[in-house]
Order: C-alpha cells, then sequence, then structure tokens
C-alpha cells in the first residue's frame, strides 16, 4: 500500500513554477498575479485563501486578496468583478466559495473574464472542458490528474467509481478520465445520493473517488482488495486535540481502508494541495497568454 503524497508533489511541482516565475522575470516580464474575492468570515475559506496568499509568495507571484461582509450586495460584488476582469495587472483571480445565499452564484461565476477564470468554473472553460479544447480545468480535477500520473496509477480500461456529482470535483472528473488520453480512458460510474446498490459499485472499482463531503463515508466493506482510493473530502470537525478545536477529516476511514488499497491519499497532506497547486499553474498560464 502506498500513501500518495501531496505535500511532496505539490513542493515539485511549485518548485517548476517558480523556476518559470524567475524565467519570467530575467526576459522582462511582469510577475504573474492572482487575486482572491473572499467574503464573509468563513473559517475554512479564510484559512484557504490565506493558504493561496502563501503559495503565491513562496513561487514568486504577486497577490491581492479583496474582502467583502456577509451583507455585500450582489451588485457591489459583481463590481468587483468587472474591474478585475478590467485590471491588466490582474492575471488570474477566483471568488471563494460558497458565497451567502442572497447571491447568486452562478450569476457571480459567469460575470468572471474565462480568460482570468483559474478556478475553470465558467461554462465556457467548462465547455472547453468537455470537448477537449485548451481551457482552464478545474482545480481539484487537475489536481488528481496529476497526482494519478505522478504515481503512474494505470486508468486505462480501468473501472472508476466517483461518489459525489459536484460541478466543482464529481462532474468534471468524470469526463477527464473517461476521454482519450493519459491519464483516461477509464469506464466511469458516477454515483450520487440517489445511486441504488453504491457498495456493489464500490466493490467493482478499481479506481474510486470519494467526494461527497461526508466524513469516513467510505468504509473497508465498500473496497475491494488492490484498489486505488482518492479523498477529496475535507469537513472541518470539532477536536480537542488541536490549538484551532477543529480538524480535517476525508470521506473515506482511511485507517480501516487503507490496508486493502494499492494506493491511497490521505486528509490532510493529500488533494487539497494540488488544489491550490493548480491554482498556480492557472495563473502562470494566464500570464503566459500575455504578450507583457
Amino acid at each position: 500500500m502506498i500513501v500518495i503524497d501531496g505535500k511532496k508533489v505539490a513542493a515539485e511541482l511549485k518548485s517548476v513554477i517558480r523556476e518559470q516565475t524567475i524565467r519570467r522575470e530575467s526576459q522582462g516580464l511582469k510577475q504573474p498575479h492572482l487575486a482572491a474575492v473572499l467574503v464573509g468570515h468563513d473559517g475554512g475559506s479564510e484559512t484557504y485563501v490565506a493558504s493561496k496568499v502563501k503559495d503565491c509568495e513562496e513561487v514568486g507571484f504577486l497577490s491581492t486578496l479583496i474582502r467583502f461582509d456577509d451583507d455585500v450586495k450582489e451588485s457591489e460584488l459583481l463590481e468587483a468583478i468587472d474591474k478585475l476582469n478590467n485590471d491588466p495587472s490582474v492575471d488570474g483571480f477566483i471568488v471563494q466559495l460558497p458565497l451567502p445565499r442572497h447571491i447568486n452564484e452562478n450569476k457571480v461565476l459567469e460575470a468572471i473574464d474565462p480568460s482570468k477564470d483559474v478556478d475553470g468554473f465558467h461554462p465556457v472553460n467548462v465547455g472547453k472542458m468537455v470537448l477537449g479544447l485548451p481551457c482552464f480545468l478545474s482545480a481539484t480535477p487537475s489536481g488528481i490528474l496529476q497526482l494519478i500520473e505522478y504515481y503512474n496509477i494505470e486508468t486505462s480500461g480501468r473501472h472508476c467509481v466517483i461518489i459525489g456529482r459536484s460541478n466543482i470535483v464529481g462532474t468534471p472528473l468524470s469526463i477527464l478520465l473517461s476521454r482519450k488520453s493519459k491519464p483516461g480512458n477509464c469506464t466511469v460510474t458516477l454515483c450520487h445520493s440517489n445511486t441504488i446498490g453504491l457498495k456493489e459499485l464500490c466493490l467493482q472499482a478499481d479506481i474510486i473517488v470519494a467526494a461527497l463531503g461526508k466524513p469516513g463515508f467510505l468504509t473497508a466493506d465498500m473496497v475491494k482488495e488492490g484498489a486505488a482510493v482518492i479523498d477529496v473530502g475535507t469537513t472541518r470537525v470539532p477536536s480537542t486535540l488541536t490549538k484551532s478545536g477543529f480538524m480535517l477529516r476525508g470521506d473515506v476511514d482511511f485507517d480501516n481502508v487503507a490496508p486493502k488499497c494499492s494506493f491511497i491519499s490521505p486528509v490532510p497532506g493529500g488533494v487539497g494541495l494540488m488544489t491550490r497547486l493548480v491554482l498556480l499553474q492557472n495563473t502562470l498560464k494566464a500570464a503566459g497568454n500575455k504578450k507583457k
């Protein structure tokens, strides 16, 4: 059994980004600039955005954080997005999700210039992804593919069961793994809350991706010997063992599932670090699409 080390992979790929950034500077090109829009004070979002700012510093990017309170008007948020769209110094930006209920999430995402949509959520980028055209891939699915490639996990002809059909992870990943590519050529079963016989489907899977947001959902009796398991879950649960009073738990019952696996990703230390890495890759790509 091999535990997938997202920290190691992300660190190696970060060094590549840093080298490319230094090369850009030596050619007189501007530093890549990633901006983030944060609405409210959700603990998980605060931590995640702070990590992105730190990532930018490590690879030599400029970073900007724009904050709004929970009661921000939708029109005010859309105005800020329009300014970022038209700011030539900003190569890419994200709007941290989730947003307050009074704000139309789809309207906000559609307002982002697709050429600066480094999260890969805009319908233009999603559509291009479906067609296999050059685009910004959604960060988490792209990070998962890079982990699979790094560890040389065979996907061609294999059966992959994805638990969770979100537009952020499950649905785009199902498309990426099924297309004719490497990694890819998978037979993919996309499961969700209404799937009948989920346990039986999982027992047929060579690869299982758990992305439903329910801590410890995937148990050992749902996994066949030798399967590869990718855990995308990052649920904050109360804990007396940490200073913060919480800890992250994945969707996989790691201790009991791991002995049955050929490969397994932990939480934390797995997919989450790769998600942040892909934002840097997409920002560098966005900067590279400009002449100056």
